[in-house]
């Protein structure tokens, strides 16, 4: 069991990709930190996972957007389970919308919660880490963090941020025993999909070449990866779990 008695900290954690790591960090022995907004299902998914998992998952609500509360969640989890060993910096939001008619409040809340709130989250990290002189921090890029695509000026720009600040940390953090990843997720069958009529979702699941979208079981996955020691020499880098979308076009 790859993250067996390990203590992780999942931003995002009450549903999509985020919760799918939850899970699979509790199947692999974990004890797990769901972190999401006050208002999200967060407290209710955690009361349901600690019950079925021997008491291994608590919910701490965070904003990512407030440095306070970034920091209380990595001081609320040291001194509930007395370390940090692995976080997935994985809260965000969408930003769909032509460059010309985005108003610089809708750019800036895109770029604080996707790349500032990244940063807070592993600043704190970092910290709780360096002390400990081990830990892994994984992030969540994207595809648009490789690629640029069409009214999605905001969302790119910070994803793009993201997979630069992964490697500016992971070069950083080396030293002390800290290793800093990313993942860059292709478009996942989550229900912020469900919305989409037959043809717009076709349209998605013909740009990966593999012919699918992707699961958010899959991302989990690669989470585990890196969040484990299997991936102890991996560092700075972004492991593209995308179906092959930014491979390029047949």
């Amino acid at each position: 069991m790859r993250v067996k008695g390990k203590n992780v900290i999942v931003t995002g954690g009450a549903s999509g990709i985020g919760l799918a790591s939850v899970v699979r960090c509790l199947e692999e022995g974990a004890h797990v930190v769901i972190s999401d907004l006050p208002d999200s299902a967060g407290a209710e998914r955690a009361a349901e996972l600690d019950g079925t998992h021997g008491g291994r998952c608590l919910f701490t609500p965070c904003d990512v957007t407030d440095t306070a509360q970034v920091d209380r969640l990595f001081t609320t989890t040291v001194e509930e389970l007395g370390s940090v060993d692995a976080v997935f910096a994985n809260a965000g939001i969408g930003g769909i919308g032509p460059s010309d008619q985005v108003s610089d409040e809708d750019f800036l809340r895109v770029v604080d919660v996707n790349l500032t709130g990244v940063f807070r989250v592993a600043r704190a990290a970092l910290r709780v880490m360096y002390a400990q002189g081990s830990g892994s921090i994984v992030n969540c890029a994207s595809i648009l963090g490789m690629v640029g695509q069409s009214q999605t000026a905001a969302y790119s720009a910070a994803k793009g941020g993201v997979v630069n600040l992964t490697r500016a940390l992971g070069i950083e953090a080396a030293p002390k025993g800290v290793r800093v990843n990313a993942i860059g997720p292709g478009y996942i069958d989550t229900p912020l999909l469900a919305a989409l009529d037959d043809e717009m979702l076709q349209g998605l699941i013909s740009m990966h070449p593999i012919g699918r979208l992707g699961r958010a079981e899959e991302v989990a996955n690669a989470f585990l990866f890196l969040a484990s020691d299997e991936a102890s020499f991996i560092t700075g880098t972004t492991l593209m779990v995308d179906g092959g979308f930014t491979a390029g076009k047949s």
